[in-house]
């Protein structure tokens, strides 16, 4: 397909770079003229344009997706015809600023089991939208699973996706075709059927390889990796990495079961079993099922609160024994013969008590004005922190005088996600408040930490070690192969190469020699060259041959073989050959009544050079004399005079 750089389809969206090719379609990143934005355009490759069935799957991936509203799957935007220019079938998506899973396991290696659940989570949030509207992926693997600059991951390339009403089933051949081999479940590969469970076994492939570091397949042809798949168990990550928890097995050998019906039954469920081996593996994590990832969840069971009984102030009670008809009489007043005294004596106590209920009040006014007043306005006041994150020094600074602030860089550090000379952190942060005059604490990004690779060919493991360790990174998959050029336990080849800017931890491989490989060198003396010479080339020896006349030795036979056979030589290694020609001397034959063409070719096959002589008129001539004589023993090259008449 060509490239359709700067290509402008439908008339609003201009084309761009190219970002990647599949098998069906290439995607651009472009700009939507109308919008003014930057999107991601799939283009359908024009010699899949006119196959009616890869059309209507490219337009069921844009119906599947825009299906899907969730903020963990690649938004579909837009699908249409280029009709006028370049003829085109497209699908606009939303430009995700990032890299793919695929990127991250091949830097990090294998991951925490804290880190792997973390990317598990939102994977499985995207998939069980999809499950529950009846929308499955079928194509789960690294390299579909995008993370975004601020950390979001998204599902994308819903391009296999299969849902009630978006068409059939694809055929098995469909599916092998189409799908990532090493993430196919069993019965895809056997039958090309699949549902919410297969996208579960994909996702658990996924899972042992980003607790492992390696597929629990790999290596082999696709074929054999398919067998293994319909065949055999996928085996417990502990197998292989030591303190993964038994949970952790246990929900990769439920997810990736050859039987169906041992997994769970959508991604869904896979979410709850997850969680619940997150609250286990941390129990202090606070649990929060936030809607802006998770599905929804039915909240219909919540105890509704117990309303209160109301009471009415002046109502007739009917279940009081004295109801309004009840006249109670009041006790009697003995009269006192001090006349009103008592009444002058408890009116001047609630006099006295209301005086100090009074002055009690006002002090506690008082007490809380000076107290605002000294929070808000005077030596106590406090000046609310702007948010600081993202402004470089200067401009933080700039932001803090005007409010009689100051700002310290304390420390800088490298950031993944904060650009070089930007404020990472504040010391108090933003919203915090601060005395006037006080001073705030920042920690500024240096940037990305790119470390540079060591140049490890030539060195020995241990010195290789040491470099890689230095340098900040860890030791990879070592393994090693026979080499004759680079000597034993010394490095042949490194991934990444030396050189290569990487992050921190990155895992640097390297392959060791173990040096040139034995071989067996087999003595041939006596044998027959042509099978010496055969067998010592298959076997990796590099044969020279020498022919020589032997008395001895029947001609084509091996007399010698230098280095002498019996032994073990490096593979490569030269070996000559000394093989015989025959005798020497041979003896004159009879060749008299032959024709001059035979006795020439019966003389020139024992190796004598032949001259003819011709006698007489006969059309047909015969040999009347040769010269030396019949049973003569000449040397292989001597000359002999035929007479012929």
């Amino acid at each position: 397909m060509p490239d359709l750089s700067g290509e402008i389809l439908d008339g609003r969206y201009q084309l761009g770079e190219l970002i990647a090719s599949g098998g069906m379609a290439a995607i651009y990143a472009a700009t939507d003229l109308r919008l003014d934005r930057t999107v991601a355009v799939k283009v359908m490759h024009d010699h899949l344009a006119n196959d009616e069935s890869f059309v209507n799957r490219f337009i069921r991936e844009a119906k599947a997706t825009a299906s899907l509203n969730h903020p963990n799957v690649v938004a579909i935007q837009d699908q249409g015809w280029n009709e006028g220019g370049v003829q085109a079938v497209f699908l606009v998506m939303e430009f995700i600023d990032g890299f793919t899973l695929r990127q991250v396991m091949t830097e990090r290696g294998a991951m925490s089991p804290a880190a792997t659940i973390t990317y598990l989570l939102p994977i499985l949030s995207a998939l069980a939208a999809a499950h529950k509207i009846g929308i499955v992926h079928r194509d789960v693997k690294p390299e579909n699973i995008l993370i975004s600059k601020d950390g979001r991951v998204k599902v994308g390339d819903f391009g296999l996706a299969r849902g009630v009403g978006l068409g059939k089933t694809m055929t098995a051949d469909a599916s092998v075709i189409l799908g990532s081999v090493s993430y196919l479940s069993p019965e895809q590969v056997q039958r090309g059927i699949t549902d919410a469970r297969s996208d579960l076994y994909s996702l658990g492939i996924l899972a042992f390889e980003m607790l492992v570091g390696r597929k629990p397949y790999e290596g082999e042809s696709a074929i054999q990796i398919a067998y293994r798949h319909v065949n055999e168990q996928v085996p417990p990550p502990s197998n292989f990495v030591s303190g993964i928890s038994s949970s952790l097995d246990k929900l990769v050998q439920s997810m990736t079961a050859v039987d169906p019906d041992q997994r769970p039954k959508d991604a869904g469920v896979a979410y709850e079993m997850v969680l619940a081996i997150q609250s286990e593996l941390d129990p202090d994590r606070p649990q929060l099922s936030l809607e802006l990832d998770l599905p929804n969840t039915d909240r219909s069971t919540t105890p509704k609160k117990k309303p209160r009984p109301q009471v009415r102030v002046g109502a007739r009670n009917d279940l009081n024994p004295m109801n309004a008809n009840t006249v109670v009489s009041k006790p009697a007043v003995r009269e006192d013969t001090g006349g009103t005294k008592p009444k002058t004596s408890r009116e001047k106590r609630k006099k006295k008590s209301t005086r100090r209920f009074v002055v009690l009040i006002v002090l506690l006014a008082l007490i809380g004005g000076a107290a605002a007043w000294y929070e808000y306005s005077g030596p106590g006041s406090k000046i609310s922190i702007p948010s600081l994150v993202g402004l470089s020094a200067k401009e933080a600074d700039a932001a803090l005088t005007p409010l009689g602030l100051h700002s310290t860089v304390l420390a800088t550090i490298f950031s993944e996600d904060v650009a070089r000379g930007r404020v990472i952190t504040s010391n108090p942060g933003g919203g915090a408040k601060i005395a006037a005059g006080g001073n705030i604490d920042l920690t500024v990004s240096k940037g990305k930490e790119r470390l540079s690779v060591p140049t490890l060919i030539g060195l020995s493991v241990t010195a290789a070690q040491a470099q890689i360790l230095s340098a900040g990174l860890k030791l990879g998959n070592v393994t090693s192969t026979y080499n004759s050029k680079v000597a034993k336990n010394a490095i042949i080849s490194e991934s990444p190469k030396g050189g290569t800017k990487v992050r921190r931890d990155t895992l640097v491989n390297f392959v060791v020699s173990q040096g040139a490989q034995q071989v067996a060198a087999v003595s041939y003396v006596g044998l027959s060259g042509d099978q010496a010479l055969n067998e010592l080339t298959t076997a990796g020896f590099k044969v020279t041959t020498t022919y020589v006349y032997s008395d001895t030795f029947a001609a084509g036979a091996v007399i010698s073989q230098t280095p002498a056979g019996g032994t073990t030589l490096d593979k490569g290694s030269a070996i000559s050959l000394l093989i015989s020609q025959g005798p020497e001397s041979v003896y004159i034959p009879n060749v008299f009544s032959l024709t001059a063409e035979n006795a020439t070719r019966t003389l020139e096959n024992l190796q004598l050079q032949v001259i003819v002589k011709s006698m007489g008129t006969k059309k047909i001539k015969t040999v009347t004399h040769i010269s030396p004589a019949i049973g003569t023993k000449v040397k292989r090259g001597s000359t002999v005079v035929i007479t012929v008449g």
